[in-house]
């Protein structure tokens, strides 16, 4: 296939993805779909991995023009799919690419529905700037630069390479922005207050950095998300340099977790047998993996992460550990109900029972109707309204 066929094949696939993501409500806006129509994805994520379907351990491959084809290469570049860049903060030997296991997802360029459902949330108008948090492999930068202009857009990376490379293909593509390497979650030194906010990646707390340099009346979109599991996409008007507040948008997308924000490798140790206080509880673990419960359980535990393990004798039993005070809940199946253990400095499945009883009162209202107001001091997520019930965040 010559160069004026490649062009050819990817313009027609990025049309193609225009009708599906339109088809599928994500794509409305005219300035949007000419973005997704004109940028061409394969040339900012030329070499990637996709994973695979294959049981047992998840494994991603490699695909290249070289290992897969142009037409193959090219089809999954269009596909409405995340393709990996990058595992566990290292650059791949694109020498000689293998087949990865048991890795850790670092850098990607997101399922463009997602990004394009963002997008649009964002409400982006002509004369607007954008300060985008989380450059990737810059795909979501370069239809923000076409639906604006590059002078428009800021872009923050954290990783270096991961930024030198998107520099390369944006301007390799004639995209321009302003892009700055260093950590998102301090803002963006040197630039002005923008009108729009996103993140590209998921926060465990939205910084302050972010209220700061959107102009009071502005727009923040981005992912808050805890160490259990991805929360929701949350859409904040900002007050004024120090309050933002607004609702979340659903509790479905998952973005990788920023790199200053992720959970330690070590989950720290296991409680002793015998450590701890016991009692009964009316719920099983199961809530903390139902998506709506599990949403109210993230958020009523915003350091914790849990897992699964049998005993000597077969019974398995549910372990959620706090990294941050070494606080632990143990949850063991006792007859046809369940028994809690808890101990350390903060009794957390004391938390959840209390969270998911003001969630029940209220008679257990999905994630858009939580909202978010955000503080110097503090992170308050609540229901129903500012002064319903709620939880702090660490800020």
């Amino acid at each position: 296939m010559t160069e004026p066929d490649v062009a050819s094949v990817a313009a027609k696939l990025r049309q193609q993805l225009a009708d599906q993501l339109a088809a599928a409500g994500w794509l409305h806006s005219p300035g949007w779909r000419a973005a997704v129509e004109a940028v061409p994805r394969h040339e900012l994520v030329p070499r990637f991995y996709a994973e695979t379907d294959a049981p047992g351990l998840t494994t991603w491959v490699p695909i290249t023009p070289e290992l897969v084809g142009l037409d193959e290469w090219l089809r999954l570049a269009y596909a409405d799919e995340t393709l990996i860049t990058q595992f566990d903060g290292r650059e791949i030997d694109w020498a000689d690419p293998q087949p990865i296991s048991n890795a850790h997802p670092t850098s990607s360029s997101t399922l463009p529905s997602l990004v394009v459902r963002m997008l649009e949330d964002l409400q982006v108008e002509d004369d607007h700037t954008v300060t985008e948090y989380g450059t990737g492999t810059g795909y979501s930068t370069a239809l923000t630069c076409h639906y604006l202009a590059d002078d428009r857009v800021t872009s923050v990376e954290t990783d270096p390479h991961v930024g030198t490379r998107a520099r390369a293909n944006l301007a390799r593509c004639g995209y321009r922005p302003r892009l700055l390497i260093g950590d998102g979650l301090s803002g963006a030194p040197g630039c002005p207050s923008a009108d729009r906010t996103i993140a590209t990646m998921g926060v465990r707390s939205i910084p302050s950095a972010w209220v700061r340099q959107t102009r009071p009346g502005g727009l923040i979109v981005a992912t808050l998300r805890g160490w259990m599991r991805s929360l929701g996409l949350v859409r904040l008007t900002v007050e004024d340099e120090h309050t933002a507040h607004g609702r979340f948008l659903s509790s479905d997308p998952s973005f990788m977790i920023a790199r200053q924000q992720d959970a330690p490798e070590s989950l720290g140790m296991l409680p002793a047998p015998d450590e701890g206080t016991a009692r009964d509880t009316r719920y099983s673990p199961e809530v903390l993996t139902m998506p709506d419960s599990g949403f109210v359980a993230q958020l009523a535990l915003p350091h914790s992460r849990y897992f699964s393990m049998p005993a000597g004798d077969g019974t398995v039993s549910t372990y959620v550990l706090d990294a941050s005070n070494d606080a632990f809940a143990v949850l063991t199946p006792d007859g046809e109900g369940w028994t809690v253990r808890q101990g350390g400095p903060v009794r957390l499945w004391d938390a959840v029972e209390q969270a998911l009883a003001s969630w029940r009162a209220a008679d257990s209202p999905g994630p858009t109707e939580f909202g978010l107001t955000v503080t110097p001091d503090a992170q308050h997520v609540w229901l129903a309204s500012p002064d319903g019930p709620g939880w702090r965040l660490p800020a």
